[in-house]
């Protein structure tokens, strides 16, 4: 089993920038391989926004890219979400998720960020 604290949503301005933290623990965190973050607007389906391997492969959507950066600690078996140049339409709840080795899937409980305009 593994458990999924997620910190850091919150409201700010458009450009401004928010870090997400995500802080995994329980029995199966040695197995973690990928750590990434989706989002979910009002109205709208969940999104993936990022991904990071173990080995430190990124991989972020179109949307994002040049603005936000995935990063993780494994020795802390935290991802980070560093978000810059935030615009209104990424106003949305952010959910950490992770994979383990053995396929196993874990969601956080969403923060919610929202980017006034």
């Amino acid at each position: 089993q593994v458990q999924l604290v997620e910190s850091g949503g919150g409201l700010v301005q458009a450009g401004g920038s928010l870090r997400l933290s995500c802080a995994a623990s329980g029995s199966s965190i040695l197995n973690i391989n990928v750590m990434g973050w989706h989002r979910q607007a009002p109205g709208k389906q969940r999104e993936l926004v990022a991904t990071i391997t173990r080995r430190n492969s990124t991989d972020y959507a179109d949307s994002v890219k040049g603005r936000f950066t995935i990063s993780r600690d494994n020795a802390k078996n935290t991802a980070y979400l560093q978000m810059n140049s935030l615009r209104p339409e990424d106003t949305a709840i952010y959910y950490c998720y992770i994979t383990t080795f053995w396929g196993q899937f874990y969601w956080g409980q969403g923060t919610q960020v929202t980017v006034s305009s």
